[in-house]
């Protein structure tokens, strides 16, 4: 029987486990693959698992190593060096990044996309992702974090350097939604407000009170989800 499951420290608290179990009515076992060694988790995966979900800290440690062996990675996981899926397959490792997808799937039905101004708060995995998503639907994008981080520039050419935080406040007065990928608060959104918000957080949100359009990280979950479990399983989901 095949096994799925999900790499990643700390996973504890995932709802990963229930979506699966909906998404296929219970039909394969998927576990949380719970460890602090990246070695460690990639070796249980490879000696156990058909495919995985891949979440923080590995998504762009598991990208370099699906190269490593060889493998195939999607276009939008070569350009963010990011994956949240590894799959075995007769032709070898293919990983694709299924937060991309299932962003650009929530912004697209929430009516965003070319001339929408939208601020990316955090640029790891899921803020890489976000990024990837609304430029790939012609947004204007910037991206805030505490240290300075760089991009491909809009242009196609060259890099962007990403905002700090401290000039969150002004640039999302401008905005048409702000993509919060941190997983806890920080001191610059005290007051802060936008006409949406994105969370990617779906365990302990922090924003749900800044906006009348407030989109729960649930549902970019459940996206990602919809996106993400036919590459793993050969399947359609009933999500």
């Amino acid at each position: 029987m095949k096994r799925f499951g999900l790499i990643g420290y700390p996973i504890a608290g995932s709802t990963s486990p229930a979506l699966f179990a909906r998404a296929y009515n219970g039909k394969w076992p998927y576990d949380l693959i719970e460890d602090p060694d990246f070695e460690s988790a990639w070796n249980k995966f490879m000696s156990s698992y058909h495919a995985i979900n891949v979440t923080a800290p590995y998504k762009e440690t598991a990208a370099a190593r699906v190269k490593a062996e060889g493998g195939w990675l999607s276009e939008e996981s070569e350009v963010m060096g990011a994956i949240n899926i590894a799959v075995k397959t007769p032709e070898g490792l293919k990983g694709y990044n299924s937060d991309f997808l299932g962003v650009r799937k929530v912004l697209s039905d929430n009516g965003l996309g070319k001339g929408s101004v939208a601020i990316v708060v955090g640029y790891g995995g899921a803020g890489k992702a976000a990024f990837a998503a609304a430029r790939d639907l012609g947004m204007d994008v910037t991206v805030c974090n505490r240290t300075r981080k760089a991009f491909p520039a809009a242009e196609g050419e060259g890099q962007e350097l990403s905002r700090p935080l401290e000039e969150l406040p002004l640039l999302v007065s401008v905005a048409d939604i702000l993509i919060y990928t941190l997983p806890v608060p920080i001191p610059e959104l005290e007051g802060l407000s936008c006409p949406m918000i994105l969370e990617a957080n779906y365990r302990t949100p922090c924003l749900e009170k800044a906006t009348d359009h407030y989109i729960h990280g649930s549902v970019w979950h459940r996206a990602q989800g919809q996106a993400g479990y036919p590459l793993m399983t050969g399947e359609e989901p009933l999500l």
